[in-house]
């Protein structure tokens, strides 16, 4: 004979004030605000990095294929 399961009672979780919330809340947006800001502006150094490396990179591609037709 199987028995029901026993329900575990825990208290009603405390309960926020509406201002203070409020307050969380605008604390938050305006943080994230700033942070897009920050992230914005270290992802178009990082664009300008990465498109940096990569001219680089063919660049030296370019030079070591052309050594390597002239050597053979």
């Amino acid at each position: 004979m199987t028995t029901a399961r026993r329900r575990v009672l825990r208290s009603a979780p405390p309960t926020v004030t509406n201002a203070r919330h409020q307050q969380r809340l605008a604390r938050d947006r305006e943080r994230l605000t700033k942070e897009r800001a920050a992230l914005a502006r270290w992802m178009t150094r990082l664009k300008r990095a990465f498109h940096a490396v990569e001219k680089h990179q063919a660049k030296i591609a370019r030079i070591e294929r052309r050594l390597n037709q002239t050597q053979t």
